[in-house]
């Protein structure tokens, strides 16, 4: 089935979904391992070409499926979730929401306070804002750190719930996104 269920995720729904996490966590291991190069190193220019590209993608994808959320029927909690379960189930897919917008949009300052756009794999160029604030590369690329840390902390216990799900309650929440 193409959209979500009462029952079930939608392969649209699906796919966006694994295909933004594994992109999210290639994502932060390439920007963990681009703030340790130094100039004479032969990816210093590289990676943080892909890195933007691909971050431009996630951005692309983020609008994308709040938009199919929002258009779709989102499946109802299962009958054995407590209730404090759907409320942390809620405040954390929200707030991975929220996390990701704030990653996309400091990155974007980051990438564009020197007034040069952002060249998405060759193929078009995201024009740059330039810097609207003092010292805005800075600023932003700490906020860039600290939300994605914040970002990747949460996907762990997001995965653990669902793990959790899986295989001591042994429901069928995390095959209803498989």
């Amino acid at each position: 089935m193409v959209k979500n269920s009462h029952d079930s995720y939608g392969y649209v729904s699906k796919s966006l979904h694994w295909l933004m996490a594994l992109m999210v966590v290639a994502l932060f291991s390439v920007g963990a391992y681009m703030v340790t190069l130094d100039y004479y190193s032969p990816w210093y220019k590289t990676l943080p070409f892909y890195h933007k590209s691909t971050g431009v993608v996630v951005a692309a994808l983020l609008l994308l499926r709040v938009l199919w959320r929002l258009a779709n029927l989102q499946p109802q909690p299962l009958p054995t979730h407590t209730r404090w379960e759907k409320a942390l189930a809620r405040v954390a897919h929200a707030l991975i929401y929220v996390l990701l917008c704030g990653i996309v949009v400091s990155g974007y300052l980051i990438s564009t306070a020197d007034g040069r756009a952002i060249s998405v794999f060759d193929w078009f160029s995201i024009p740059a804002a330039g810097e609207l604030f003092l010292d805005q590369a800075r600023i932003a690329g700490a906020i860039h750190e600290y939300l994605a840390y914040g970002l990747m902390t949460l996907v762990g216990v997001h995965a653990l719930g669902a793990l959790k799900h899986h295989f001591i309650d042994k429901d069928k929440t995390l095959k209803r996104m498989l």
